[in-house]
């Protein structure tokens, strides 16, 4: 897939704000979610698979630890096993953050050009922190984590609650994704999507454009990004 602007590019209309998932979208950060699930697995002496793991990324982390109580058998209610989820993946987000390619760059330009940015995930503050903690201050006007929302994705709830703290209508924002689930709450919000796929596949669909990496991309791309979103149905 070409990943250049196209020729009108500067005639159609810079998104008013640029809107982030993190895991798998700037931060590759599912395998240490899976390696988590599996460490749990082993724990408490139940199986695990990797089809498992898959079918739980981009969800709230609530209804992950639903999903892990029942496919587990585990006695701990859906937030303790969330904590001791976090307990995991923060210890290794603390020892290495896997930034995704072209992510760190695009966020830098998008901050050198003055293009307001936000942070929108389902996994909680304390395990955000120590990712924001590698990036300049400021870098995202908004964050907006699962434990700051009452419904998480695919609802459209936390893209909605992003373009408010950011002062501006969904409808002019780009939000970048790696999932169905985001997709689909982007999308819910009124927001044209850039999809990134990663570790799952994203069906295409109304409002979402595809592009095989962000490596490459631009300020200068995403006019054409936005137009070309615009005209998916």
């Amino acid at each position: 897939m070409t990943q250049a602007a196209s020729p009108e590019a500067g005639r159609e209309t810079m998104p008013t704000a640029v809107l982030w998932d993190m895991d798998g979208t700037l931060v590759d950060t599912e395998p240490y979610w899976i390696a988590t699930e599996f460490a749990m697995a082993e724990k408490y002496g139940s199986t695990w698979s990797h089809e498992q793991a898959l079918g739980l990324v981009g969800n709230e982390l609530l209804v992950s630890g639903a999903a892990i109580k029942e496919q587990m058998g585990l006695q701990q209610s859906p937030a303790e096993i969330v904590e001791e989820l976090l307990d995991g993946v923060v210890a290794r987000v603390q020892e290495s953050v896997p930034w995704r390619p072209g992510a760190r760059e695009l966020l830098t330009a998008l901050g050198d050009d003055a293009v307001p940015c936000a942070l929108v995930t389902m996994s909680y503050q304390r395990f955000v922190d120590p990712i924001l903690a590698h990036l300049p201050a400021g870098t995202f006007a908004a964050v907006v984590t699962g434990d700051r929302v009452t419904h998480g994705k695919p609802h459209p709830e936390p893209y909605l609650v992003a373009a408010e703290q950011l002062g501006v209508a969904p409808e002019d924002c780009l939000a970048v994704e790696d999932s169905s689930t985001g997709a689909r709450s982007a999308v819910a919000a009124g927001c044209t999507v850039l999809v990134v796929e990663h570790h799952v596949p994203v069906p295409d669909g109304e409002r979402r454009v595809k592009r095989d990496s962000l490596d490459g991309i631009g300020v200068a791309d995403l006019p054409a990004l936005v137009a070309e979103g615009r005209c998916a149905c």
